[in-house]
C-alpha cells in the first residue's frame, strides 16, 4: 500500500511549489486544474499536483498556458498519452528551442553593440580629458599678462 498522499489543500500545493494560492486559483479558472470541492474548500488530487508541476515547468520553458492546456487536453484523450500528443510536444519543443536560439543571437548582438558603445564612450572621454589638459596648459596663469607684446612697450 502506497503511503503517498492522495489529496492536497491549496495551501499545501502553494507551499510545496512556492507559488501563491492566487496563482493556483488562476490556473483553476483557466481550466488547467480541476479540484473537487467540499463546501468552499478545494481538494486537489495527485493529478492536479502533477499538472501544477507541469504548468510551472512549462512556464520555465516558455510555454504559454494555452500550450499547456492543449497538451493536457491531448493527454486526457487516452490513459497513457498518444502519438498525437507526443508529436505536438515535439513540435512545441522545437519552436521553443528556435525561439531560445534567436534570443541567444539577439543577446550576443546586443552585447557586441554595448561593447562597441562602451569603447566609443571611453575614447571620447579620454579625448575630452586630453583636450581639457592641453587647454589648461595653454591658459594664462593668474597675474600673467595675456598680451604677448606687453613686454615690448
Amino acid at each position: 500500500m502506497s503511503l503517498e498522499k492522495r489529496t492536497y489543500s491549496i495551501s499545501e500545493l502553494a507551499s510545496e511549489f512556492d507559488v501563491t494560492t492566487r496563482s493556483i486559483r488562476f490556473y483553476e479558472d483557466q481550466g488547467l486544474l480541476k479540484p473537487e470541492r467540499k463546501g468552499q474548500t478545494r481538494i486537489y488530487s495527485s493529478k492536479d499536483r502533477v499538472r501544477l508541476k507541469l504548468i510551472l515547468r512549462g512556464k520555465r520553458l516558455g510555454f504559454s498556458l494555452a500550450e499547456s492546456r492543449e497538451l493536457f487536453d491531448l493527454w486526457d484523450e487516452t490513459e497513457s498519452g498518444s502519438e498525437r500528443q507526443l508529436l505536438k510536444m515535439l513540435e512545441t519543443l522545437a519552436q521553443k528551442q528556435a525561439q531560445l536560439e534567436q534570443q541567444v543571437k539577439d543577446i550576443q548582438m546586443a552585447k557586441i553593440e554595448l561593447d562597441s558603445a562602451h569603447t566609443r564612450c571611453q575614447a571620447a572621454l579620454q579625448e575630452l580629458r586630453q583636450n581639457k589638459s592641453a587647454d589648461a596648459q595653454d591658459s594664462p596663469k593668474p597675474g600673467q599678462d595675456t598680451n604677448p607684446n606687453a613686454s615690448l612697450h
